[in-house]
């Protein structure tokens, strides 16, 4: 009899292009799983592999503006991604940064999780996300932090539901053990480093690729280029665009998504690659030293 598999996302859009969602195209290039993530729209989307694929999903996908993220929606994804059916299938592969490895199952199911980190603003980045946001000050912080307490109560509960972790370095798999008191096997994620041809000739800039959010830490490496005067090219979409390309001199180039050449022809020329996060494996890291 042959073996039904399902494979859970947390999110699939168009900006959101991570190492997590090049987990996910792995993955399916190797194990013929049906999909499910709490919003998609990238089966929507002529210019993602995705495109025309039934992908399962939340009541989530119908909120308003859904499709520039669901973590405005925090409260409600532990409710959501509990509400997918995943009875049919024998195995349930989970790629996980947040919710999606708190499926339930049933116990003639097997739960593997690819853990790319335990939910980051719920332990590691708690206080930086309380910080940078409205919501954690005065008053409304009192509610945002007893929100977060019992987001990392449930999320403990949850991890129970997996039988094996997967973590993407030794580092995740350290940060598993002590957010859940798990075991995990480390398998690193897959990064395409033949596609960078080496060049000898560098050009006289530097370069960070990244998703531009908070932790990632591209505002400290801005500053540091605005007074070191050196050229710098930002590549990389997220919530911190606008910001940066205020804060930026004309030396720093925040040049937001590019396509897939166009970085690696910038990684190529580069004469030296900027990070400043602690990351939890760091693909471009890798694609970087290619």
């Amino acid at each position: 009899m042959e073996v039904k598999y399902a494979l859970v996302h947390e999110w699939l859009t168009p900006k959101a292009t991570g190492g997590s969602e090049l987990v996910v195209k792995e993955i399916l290039q190797h194990i013929n799983a049906d999909l499910y993530a709490l919003i998609d729209f990238e089966s929507s989307n002529p210019e993602s592999y995705l495109y025309q694929r039934k992908i399962g999903r939340t009541f989530l996908q119908n909120l308003p503006l859904a499709r520039k993220g669901v973590q405005k929606y925090l409260p409600l994804l532990p409710i959501a991604i509990e509400q997918l059916d995943l009875r049919k299938y024998d195995v349930i592969l989970s790629s996980s940064h947040a919710v999606a490895k708190a499926v339930l199952t049933t116990p003639y199911q097997l739960h593997i999780c690819y853990c790319h980190t335990p939910m980051r603003y719920a332990w590691d980045l708690t206080f930086d996300y309380l910080n940078s946001s409205k919501l954690g000050k005065g008053i409304p912080g009192i509610f945002t932090k007893y929100l977060l307490h019992r987001l990392r109560e449930w999320d403990v509960i949850s991890a129970n539901r997996v039988d094996y972790f997967i973590a993407n370095s030794q580092h995740t798999a350290r940060r598993i053990w002590r957010c859940y008191r798990r075991e995990a096997e480390v398998i690193y994620p897959p990064v395409n480093v033949d596609k960078f041809p080496f060049q000898s000739q560098k050009k006289d800039f530097y370069l960070t690729v990244c998703r531009l959010v908070s932790y990632k830490k591209i505002s400290l490496i801005v500053r540091v280029f605005n007074q070191l005067g050196r050229d710098l090219i930002v590549i990389g979409a997220g919530e911190e665009l606008n910001k940066l390309r205020h804060i930026a001199k004309l030396n720093v180039k925040i040049m937001g998504w590019q396509p897939e050449e166009v970085v690696t022809q910038y990684m190529s020329e580069a004469k030296g690659f900027i990070y400043a996060a602690c990351e939890d494996f760091g693909m471009a890291l890798v694609e970087a030293q290619a």
